[in-house]
């Protein structure tokens, strides 16, 4: 690296950073930074008592500007030095051509030149102007830039402020967000960790009392069959000898008989079935409550893996054809379906829709949560929602939800929600498979990007009212829509 040059050092500490010149009435403001008492004056312009210093941006008081005295002779030394070194070097620059003072400055050129040079053919049609005067009027350029890029800075420094208060204000709000789910959700664990403690030990102590009796009526009925075994034994025995000893003592064999009598079983008591009934239904209403509890999460919570956990597997993801427009072509599996160029000879049963381009699913819904996917193979006209059955089937119908359909439609380059009125959805990127996520329970249906799991588009709960649901399509020109599980 080159050894810096003192003089240059000199005239850069004795020069303002505002106007690029040697200070005139320099000032010191609170950081310890000099201006020109006029520049700072005029950067603070419009500002209150407060305001910022143009190199550190440390928060100053604008009325406490204090001369600086020794920065002003070090300026007055910096300007005879400088005089000084121009007279040592022979005064001024010399042209290396003629060796004529470089008094004029060419404007096509954008150089300095002497007067022999402006007289020469290479110069003599060109524009010049004293030397002077191109420094003060390029100096002035220069400085409306510096002025322009200064409040620029500054407006950016205040944009990248005010998004770091921003951000730190979100930032704490998540981490108390955070705290707040994670003490709820242990306190949830210890109850719930509390109640299947309970339970198993109820559990366990029920266990041991049917055990006891259950083992104790066993005993006895071992006993009862030991003791019967033997009287059967010695009747037979009996029954085989001859007369005259059969008919001895025969009438104390047959009262020993009549006396027997069966051990009764040890019944369980109405205590302890009591205990049963309202043990099982504590059970019932916790298992009744945690379902409850899981079916209130809302979808972004509860999806693993794109499939919402409780909800219900789909059982029949196929379209429906007598509601399909004569001119929708579907496949055999009556999954998919694209347009078609001419209009099929189909019946005009009372379930087609015979003016726009729409079908149905077979499956319809009045409970609980379902999930399905469609896919989007080619096309920029194509509509994926749901429908109320009710729906109207001829002629032309409103593609919204007071014609009883909810949906996401592209329209070549525009991506939007079929409300009232439509809502501009931003197109980043083309979805080429869309899951929805319908709530009957909740009148609620989501639409979300299945590739990358952004969301789409919500209707709101409620906005679905209580009668059966279809699946929904719109296919226009060129497009191919197809159901998937």
């Amino acid at each position: 690296m080159a050894a810096e040059n003192p003089m240059e050092s000199l005239q850069e500490q004795a020069t303002c950073p505002i106007c690029l010149e040697y200070f005139k009435d320099p000032v010191i403001i609170d950081c310890g930074h000099n201006f020109c008492r006029a520049c700072i004056r005029h950067y603070w312009e419009g500002s209150d008592t407060a305001a910022s210093c143009l190199q550190c941006r440390e928060t100053v008081q604008q009325r406490n500007l204090r001369p600086n005295r020794q920065l002003a002779n070090m300026v007055a030394i910096a300007k005879r030095l400088s005089l000084q070194a121009a007279k040592g070097a022979g005064g001024e620059r010399v042209c290396g051509e003629h060796q004529e003072t470089l008094k004029l400055f060419c404007e096509k050129d954008q150089t300095p030149i002497c007067v022999v040079c402006h007289l020469s053919p290479t110069h003599r049609a060109h524009k010049v102007v004293p030397i002077e005067e191109a420094v003060q009027e390029y100096k002035g350029k220069i400085r409306a830039h510096l002025k322009t890029l200064r409040e620029e800075r500054e407006k950016l420094l205040g944009l990248k402020e005010t998004g770091e208060k921003k951000s730190w204000k979100n930032l704490k709000h998540i981490e108390k967000e955070r705290q707040k789910i994670v003490s709820e959700f242990q306190q949830l664990r210890q109850f719930l960790e509390e109640q299947e403690r309970l339970l198993l030990a109820q559990l366990e102590k029920l266990e041991e009392v049917i055990v006891k009796i259950e083992k104790e009526n066993i005993t006895k009925l071992s006993e009862e069959i030991s003791c019967l075994s033997k009287l059967i034994s010695e009747l037979e025995g009996k029954y085989k000898k001859p007369a005259s000893e059969f008919l001895q003592d025969v009438r104390s064999t047959l009262s020993r008989c009549e006396k027997g009598k069966f051990q009764q079983s040890v019944k369980i008591s109405p205590e302890l079935e009591k205990g049963l009934h309202v043990f099982s239904q504590k059970t019932v209403a916790l298992m009744e409550t945690l379902r409850e509890f899981k079916d209130t999460l809302p979808y972004e919570l509860e999806t693993k893996r794109g499939e919402p956990l409780g909800a219900h597997r789909l059982a029949n993801v196929t379209l429906d054809p007598d509601t399909a427009h004569p001119q929708l072509i579907l496949s055999e599996d009556r999954k998919s379906v694209r347009w078609g160029d001419t209009r099929q000879r189909l019946p005009n049963n009372p379930e087609r829709f015979d003016y726009c381009f729409c079908v149905l699913g077979c499956e319809g819904f009045t409970s609980g949560r379902h999930c399905w996917e469609v896919e989007v193979r080619g096309g920029e006209f194509w509509a994926v929602g749901v429908a109320r059955v009710s729906v109207r089937r001829k002629g032309w119908i409103s593609l919204s939800p007071e014609g009883g359909i909810w949906a996401v439609q592209r329209c070549g380059g525009q991506l939007r929600a079929l409300t009232s009125p439509e809502t501009p959805l931003p197109l980043s990127r083309v979805p080429s498979r869309i899951r929805v996520y319908l709530d009957c329970n909740r009148g609620q249906v989501t639409f979300i990007n299945a590739a990358d799991e952004a969301p789409i588009f919500t209707f709101p709960p409620g906005s679905i009212p209580g009668e059966r649901i279809r699946r929904w399509l719109w296919v226009g020109r060129g497009s191919r829509l197809r159901l998937c599980r």
